[in-house]
């Protein structure tokens, strides 16, 4: 999954499957009313809240935590340039994919 695939409403995708939720009264008449505060359907608040937040516990999930040592090693690497290579000065002489 990319970034891209993270950020498509699914709008332009077919709609071909369906989920029921059984939910009190009490939180349908929320939802109800925090979509119409927004000018939605049920269903397309439901989504949009839905996806964003799915998004958001994947991306949570890049998360990582090291130790002071690790994390100077960490720094240590990314600081590093690369030695110049063939393939490295073939990839950066080359266009992005989004740019072809």
């Amino acid at each position: 999954m990319n970034a891209t695939t993270l950020q498509t409403s699914g709008e332009s995708q077919r709609r071909d499957t369906v989920i029921n939720v059984r939910l009190s009264r009490m939180l349908r008449d929320l939802i109800d009313r925090a979509a119409d505060v927004l000018g939605k359907t049920r269903s397309e608040f439901i989504l949009e809240s839905a996806r964003t937040h799915a998004v958001d516990v994947l991306l949570d999930q890049r998360l990582f935590t090291l130790n002071k040592e690790r994390y100077e090693a960490f720094i240590r690497t990314l600081e590093a340039p690369p030695l110049p290579n063939e393939k490295l000065k073939r990839l950066l002489a080359s266009k992005s994919p989004w740019e072809k």
